[in-house]
């Protein structure tokens, strides 16, 4: 065995982007502190990345559609499935190759929408981790659901849902939403099948941090192995004790770095909305045209990402009507860095569809949200961020599932101009404390992160 490595880990993650950042990150923290890593990739992911990190070793395995992953799939049940009878022989020769190394692997972290990841450790004598890229509360959720103590969507549609573990009552608008389709119904059930077999690993670690959640971490802690590890963000918005970790490094899309931060530089403090619906959420063109005339009427400056598949959406001349304002009002952008936007000073508010790594983004840089949930884990993102954490407040949608400009621009004004605004401010300042405290040296999460790395040097 190699003295430089004490142990060895194979993270195997599942191929979205929103995935794979949050472990990337984590395996940075346990090659810190001396842990070999291995990123399991997927060889339809490798093609589609427009950078790779550099700093750990990727080695490929394939899902069954080496050419396009889950798009040359006929649906997500027909890929799930190829990717769990493919995906186990493959992970189990890439094991076998790694035997013969130096440090040969000992503990596979897995993303538990592949839970079949389990019986493959199991097969060679390895311990397991199952890593949740979601909160504590999103788990919870899924957690009952698996148990048929609640059902997706639920069927008390306007009652209040009590969850234990949760200390404020949830409505039905609150739970993770899907569209009722056969897709959708796979979907849920691969959620809930997260907790198929958890019971069989040594370590759940969760992608948020102890402060944040408490009550929920708490009780879930009674049935699992759990430890929070996060914020998952590059260690230079947080703790800066990685000096070299100021990115994910890792992208689908290229970001128009550049012309976001000059634009940036021009505007006042804590003067502009920045606008983003992450790398997945599709906007209907009347939503994109509530968005687009609430932004305007709000009378903020707004730096707005609109991913190229979907600018066919917006109002017409829209883009081009921008570029004449002769008052620089806003900016519309293909991609952007996320973390170097939210941390400039001339932000004011977020408006996020609150997926959780957006989410815990702007908890950890301390910006307000205003949130416009779509479906997904991001109802209940929302929730928590308004009526838990206090550092937001949610535009609601009509009865069309639109959500209007009037609430838009009201929204917005709240966060930024009025007295509940500073509120808000306030909180957010607060949550960004307990965010760096968490993974800075002695904090909850890297309290939780020195303890796996002490029991993988045990066992290896």
């Amino acid at each position: 065995m190699s003295t430089t490595h004490k142990a060895h880990c194979l993270l195997l993650p599942y191929p979205l982007q929103g995935h794979i950042n949050p472990m990337l990150q984590f395996s940075k923290r346990l090659q810190s502190k001396g842990v070999k890593i291995t990123i399991a990739a997927t060889k339809s992911l490798l093609k589609t990345m427009q950078e790779l990190p550099i700093s750990v070793s990727i080695e490929a395995i394939s899902d069954g559609y080496d050419d396009g992953g889950i798009d040359q799939a006929k649906s997500f049940l027909a890929y799930i499935t190829r990717f769990k009878e493919v995906g186990s022989d493959t992970l189990t020769q890439l094991i076998k190759k790694l035997e013969n190394s130096e440090c040969p692997v000992n503990c596979i972290v897995y993303d538990p929408f592949l839970p079949w990841a389990v019986e493959v450790a199991k097969d060679f004598g390895l311990v397991s981790a199952a890593f949740f890229t979601q909160n504590c509360v999103v788990d919870n959720i899924y957690y009952h659901v698996h148990k048929g103590v609640l059902k997706l969507p639920p069927t008390q549609v306007d009652g209040e849902i009590l969850i234990p573990g949760l200390s404020s009552t949830i409505e039905s608008s609150d739970v993770p939403s899907f569209e009722s389709s056969p897709q959708s119904d796979k979907l849920v059930e691969m959620l809930v099948n997260q907790f198929s077999n958890l019971e069989k690993v040594d370590w759940v670690l969760i992608n948020s941090f102890y402060e944040l959640e408490k009550e929920v971490i708490d009780w879930m802690a009674k049935f699992y192995p759990i430890k929070t590890i996060g914020p998952t963000i590059p260690s230079m918005y947080l703790d800066k004790r990685l000096p070299n970790d100021k990115e994910y490094g890792l992208s689908l899309f290229k970001p128009m770095a550049k012309e976001c931060l000059n634009w940036l530089n021009h505007q006042t403090i804590s003067s502009v909305v920045y606008v983003s619906f992450g790398s997945m959420a599709k906007l209907e063109a009347e939503q994109m045209e509530e968005l687009a005339w609430g932004l305007k009427n709000s009378n903020k400056n707004f730096l707005w990402v609109v991913r190229s598949t979907e600018e066919s959406n917006l109002p017409k001349n829209f883009i081009e009507e921008l570029k004449l304002a002769s008052e620089n009002k806003g900016l519309v952008v293909s991609w952007c860095p996320q973390l170097q936007v939210l941390e400039h000073k001339s932000i004011g508010c977020f408006l996020t569809h609150c997926g959780w790594n957006s989410t815990l983004e702007a908890i950890s840089l301390g910006v307000p949200m205003v949130t416009m949930p779509q479906w997904s884990d991001q109802p209940t993102n929302a929730k928590l961020v308004q009526d838990v954490w206090e550092m937001g407040v949610r535009a609601k949608q009509d009865d069309k599932g639109i959500v209007r400009r009037e609430i838009i621009e009201e929204s917005i004004k709240l966060v930024m101009e009025e007295e509940k605004g500073k509120v808000i401010r306030k909180n957010a300042k607060k949550w960004k404390e307990f965010s760096r405290n968490a993974v800075d040296e002695g904090g909850s999460s890297d309290k939780n992160i020195e303890e796996f790395v002490s029991n993988l040097m045990t066992i290896s």
